[in-house]
């Protein structure tokens, strides 16, 4: 069990502290962007782009997508030291799908980014139907070497939001493939990407979901809420009516409640998404406010006197194995 002592006082288990216990000191995210497509916006298997997803493929930096990855590389990591004197940094392959490509094209680009000053791992955005036997081989062999972490765009364990999101791949199959890896790859971090916020959501499915994690070998989640972004399907049902955004203290009770039933072992990489463009932003507007969403959440969970794992009990509530 982790203690709450090594939270630094907020209440609940942040990737700050997963990464400094790995590697004695605070780490930072290069994001980058090598691939240029996905499963959906190929048509794979008749697939269609996902409804929320902007041109960009959530790459956090887009304006850096033109360049080759060394120089995204040392210019995102220049943009930290001109601020920090950090030390440490994790490649973040997030843009699109990068598991999508050839692994030997993969293997070459994590190869040359281990070799930039200050790099120490690499973190692998993904989705579950796009785990290659190649790509298992790759990580294992890159996990004896370095810090290595596949983060699973998973969005929901519910079908049907699944299949209004339009992802093409089944809650089954995402955990599936994070058994896989967990598996065949042990000493490689996994995490998950959830969103809340999605239609006729009740506070029953973020509990619901927060079990479902404590059941899978995963090490970390990141939370989203689902916000709509010009050119996406998503906008066209915004403004026909048909999608309503979640409030912010909506979210913010239903994110709190899915941390309350959190194993406290699994680490936090964030408590809401920020669009990578904001003038891309459509609704809901409280989601550019990313300092202010952390600190209604601080100050929330204060006042309720609430924490990470707070009603978390093991084995009995959790979903077993076998039923995946």
């Amino acid at each position: 069990m982790i203690s709450q002592s090594n939270w630094r006082g907020l209440p609940y288990h942040s990737i700050g502290q997963h990464y400094k216990a790995i590697f004695g000191e605070k780490v930072y995210k290069i994001p980058v962007s090598v691939a240029v497509t996905c499963p959906n916006r190929e048509g794979f298997r008749g697939m269609q782009t996902c409804n929320f997803c902007d041109t960009w493929g959530s790459s956090a930096y887009p304006d850096l997508q033109g360049l080759e990855l060394i120089s995204q590389i040392e210019e995102s990591r220049e943009r930290v030291l001109r601020r920090i004197n950090a030390g440490k940094f994790l490649v973040y392959f997030q843009a699109y799908t990068t598991t999508f490509a050839k692994v030997a094209k993969l293997r070459e680009q994590i190869a040359a980014s281990l070799k930039v000053d200050k790099i120490v791992g690499i973190v692998v955005g993904t989705r579950p139907d796009c785990i290659s036997d190649a790509l298992i081989d790759l990580l294992r062999e890159f996990s004896e070497k370095c810090y290595v972490s596949v983060e699973f765009g998973v969005q929901s364990f519910d079908e049907n939001q699944l299949i209004w999101m339009r992802r093409g791949h089944t809650a089954k199959k995402s955990m599936q493939a994070l058994f896989r890896v967990s598996e065949s790859c042990p000493k490689v971090n996994l995490g998950i990407h959830l969103m809340f916020g999605l239609p006729h959501e009740t506070d029953a499915d973020a509990i619901k979901a927060a079990k479902i994690c404590n059941s899978l070998p995963i090490d970390n989640v990141k939370l989203h809420n689902l916000h709509v972004l010009k050119n996406t399907s998503l906008a066209a049902d915004f403004t026909a009516g048909k999608f309503v955004p979640i409030s912010l203290s909506d979210y913010v009770d239903r994110a709190i409640l899915f941390l309350q039933h959190l194993n406290p072992r699994i680490a936090i990489h964030r408590l809401a998404a920020l669009s990578s463009r904001r003038e891309e932003l459509i609704a809901p507007k409280w989601t550019s406010k990313k300092m202010e969403i952390y600190q209604i959440f601080l100050n929330t969970m204060a006042e309720r006197g609430s924490y990470q794992g707070q009603s978390y009990k093991p084995l009995v509530d959790e979903v077993h194995h076998a039923q995946i």
